[in-house]
């Protein structure tokens, strides 16, 4: 797992709490239990949402989000992002003055778990993004990515009840993080990618969760050229990949896959059978919820 620039701390007290109760056969039992908390975002002293967070890395979801939502610009200079754990609270300080009131008029609410939006205006912008035609996905490096990223140590293997998102490159999964939604998951790697310079063009996005129109608009607009997923697929989803030119790969599961969109960029240079299975025993009991919204 050293890989890995930054991944899940399961050991990270603020992130589980242990809680009693008992189980289907009436045993006493204790478990770790995700917490999540609520942070409001402002942007230049104006309020712009409150989302529910695990509450780690909330500079990279701050700035995540608002690129995501097209309220930060690329060449936009950040002058600070403060965060108030006592207030819960994270202001980003822009060079730029901004003022997004009618904007925020227009929110639509997403099939995204804790109740995740995106704004009128976006598919403006998706509709102009061009992704790179020359970006590859080897069979090899997605076999070993999927295992490299499912036997990794994550807040799910702990206590569930959260989605993960995975930057790669190659088969390196690079930057893994985790959230109660997915969407703030794939902001915050946005907001990594943003904030140390990471160019998309060469990389793989991993999701655990469903493949959506949210999750394939904010693939295109970081730029990523291939999205992946241990889920299945919405209509929508896949009709958008299509549009953009977006490799789409849902039901990556052990040696398995379906490809439903810019299927020229996948090189079947591995026999599946020459590929390493995942342990069946991935350190939790139970079966991973992977469709679960």
């Amino acid at each position: 797992m050293d890989d890995f620039i930054i991944r899940p701390d399961p050991g990270d007290p603020r992130l589980t709490r242990r809680v009693a109760g008992i189980d289907h056969t009436g045993r006493e039992v204790e478990t770790a239990v995700t917490v999540e908390r609520p942070l409001t975002l402002f942007l230049n002293g104006q309020e712009i949402v409150t989302m529910m967070t695990i509450g780690d890395y909330p500079e990279y979801l701050a700035l995540g989000y608002l690129l995501n939502q097209n309220m930060l610009r690329r060449d936009d200079r950040v002058e600070e992002v403060l965060f108030d754990e006592e207030t819960e609270t994270v202001v980003v300080r822009t060079e730029r003055a901004t003022d997004y009131e009618e904007k925020l008029k227009k929110k639509t609410l997403t099939s995204g778990c804790a109740q995740g939006t995106v704004f009128g205006d976006v598919m403006e912008k998706f509709e102009e993004i061009r992704l790179p035609a020359e970006a590859r996905l080897k069979t090899s490096w997605l076999y070993r990515l999927t295992r490299a990223i499912n036997t990794a140590p994550s807040l799910y293997l702990e206590a569930g009840a959260i989605h993960g998102c995975v930057l790669c490159r190659e088969d390196r999964p690079l930057v893994y993080m985790e959230d109660v939604g997915r969407h703030n998951a794939v902001d915050k790697v946005a907001g990594y990618m943003w904030r140390h310079g990471l160019e998309p063009h060469d990389k793989i996005f991993y999701t655990t969760g469903r493949l959506t129109s949210e999750m394939v608009i904010k693939t295109v607009q970081m730029g990523i050229p291939i999205l992946v997923s241990r889920s299945g697929f919405t209509a929508w989803g896949v009709d958008l990949a299509r549009q953009a030119n977006l490799t789409l790969i849902g039901r990556a599961k052990g040696k398995r896959f379906l490809a439903l969109a810019g299927l020229e960029r996948i090189d079947y240079d591995m026999d599946p059978a020459q590929a390493e299975d995942e342990p069946r025993d991935r350190g939790r009991k139970g079966s991973r919820d992977d469709d679960a919204a």
